[in-house]
């Protein structure tokens, strides 16, 4: 079993960052794939960025690339989201997931744990 805890949320005005964290425990962190994904009122929950266990590949939701980065330290078993320039439309809320799999990856289905959520608010 994973246990993976969010933080970082908040209520944010319309250019501003956020770095989400996400703190695993459980199960080797150093070796699963981690992923955020995230889920606006209404919508289905979509893909935000992944990355791999150790060779540093990364992706991102086209619609978002340039205004995220995303980071891991395996050293405290935690991987990061950082937004920039944040946008009304990125309100949501926002989910780490991990992978038992080594490779990153934009497909939901292929992350077997998620943490609960952090809510993020961006006014106008």
């Amino acid at each position: 079993q994973v246990q993976l805890v969010e933080s970082g949320g908040g209520l944010v005005q319309a250019g501003d960052s956020l770095r989400l964290s996400c703190a695993a425990s459980g199960r080797t962190f150093s070796s699963s794939a981690m992923g955020w994904f995230r889920q606006a009122p209404g919508m289905e929950r979509e893909f935000v960025a992944a990355i791999s266990c150790s060779d540093g590949t990364k992706y991102y939701a086209d619609s978002l690339k340039g205004r995220l980065t995303i980071s891991r330290d395996n050293t405290k078993n935690t991987v990061y989201l950082q937004m920039n320039s944040l946008k009304p439309e990125d309100t949501a809320v926002y989910y780490c997931a991990a992978s038992r799999s080594y490779s990153a990856t934009r497909e939901e289905g292929n992350y077997d744990y998620w943490g609960q959520g952090t809510q993020v608010t961006v006014s106008s």
